[in-house]
């Protein structure tokens, strides 16, 4: 089992490929991590050091793992921080590529542009270039609530109107839809609400949500570390709900491991074995058709 990683890369912390590649090999699949960026840390020290890729690089390398037969062996490509457009434009010529020498593979894209507390922080020329050129090839994609609401381009505040931009947007290439961190009328304060939609063959759309208590720290590269996980559940053989909840439960107990140990940085390596067994476990449950009218689950 394998999986094509690109994504951003840090000498210290974990984001990007620093934060997904462990726990993909944790659980039994190999990591060919392809970086767009190299740099010391993440944004938010007082310093940082190194630089965005430049494509030809990224480009070269993407070619070099094609040529030792990654895409033949592999399950699923994954992207997140992209750094530049035209990095984007050479991992979206890549997917096509790698989709139709390999058409079992399977994409997921973590469209990384921003958060509701920062808006975007990628260059201006990236967010349309996600939207447009690589969603559309996706399978799966992982937007928080931010990224989603620009993805469709509407205001989404309940589960109905969930349910109805991600069939939209489903209608455009991704077969799975996952929101993390969603902010809908009805969340407690308490929770961060995961949610699942998925369109079978026949068209008809299934949705699921989780719920985790909020641990009271926000660091970096959760969102990196979900995509992960999810991603390592599905090539592992999981059906959506059972990966979402297996994701959900991990990065809890990570955040929960985090906090006790009071540091900026996720605590991810000493908390194998919470990814691996997460207690509690937490599961998805089914979204009932009242809740999205005019769909069946």
């Amino acid at each position: 089992m394998t999986v094509i990683s690109i994504q951003s890369q840090v000498a210290w912390g974990h984001v990007g490929n620093s934060a997904a590649s462990f726990p993909i090999q944790l659980h039994g699949i190999d990591v060919v991590a392809v970086p767009t960026t190299l740099l010391s840390n993440r944004p938010g020290y007082p310093t940082i050091r190194g630089r965005v890729l430049d494509v030809q690089l990224v480009a070269d390398l993407l070619r070099g793992v094609e040529e030792r037969g990654a895409v033949e062996h592999a399950q699923m490509i994954l992207s997140g921080y992209l750094g530049s457009a035209d990095i984007g434009s050479d991992v979206a010529d890549f997917v096509a590529r790698a989709k139709a020498a390999n058409p079992t593979l399977l994409y997921c894209c973590d469209p990384v542009l921003g958060d509701r507390d920062r808006g975007m922080f990628v260059r201006a020329d990236i967010p349309p270039l996600v939207r447009d050129q690589l969603c559309p090839l996706a399978d799966i994609i992982t937007p928080n609530h931010f990224e989603f609401e620009f993805l469709c381009g509407a205001r989404v505040t309940t589960i109905g109107d969930v349910i109805v931009q991600a069939g939209a947007l489903m209608a455009r290439g991704p077969t799975t839809i996952i929101i993390t961190s969603a902010e809908l009328a009805g969340t407690p304060d308490s929770e961060i609400e995961t949610l699942a939609i998925e369109r079978a063959d026949a068209g008809r759309i299934s949705a699921w949500r989780v719920r985790t208590p909020r641990v009271p720290i926000s660091p970096s590269g959760t969102g990196d570390l979900f995509a992960a996980l999810f991603v390592a559940g599905r090539v592992r053989g999981l059906a959506t709900p059972d990966a979402l909840g297996h994701a959900a439960s991990a990065i809890h107990g990570v955040l929960e491991r985090t906090a006790q140990r009071g540091t900026e940085e996720m605590r991810i390596v000493e908390s194998a074995d919470v990814m691996l067994d997460p207690k509690p476990r937490f599961t998805a449950v089914a979204i009932h058709p009242s809740e999205h009218p005019g769909h069946s689950s």
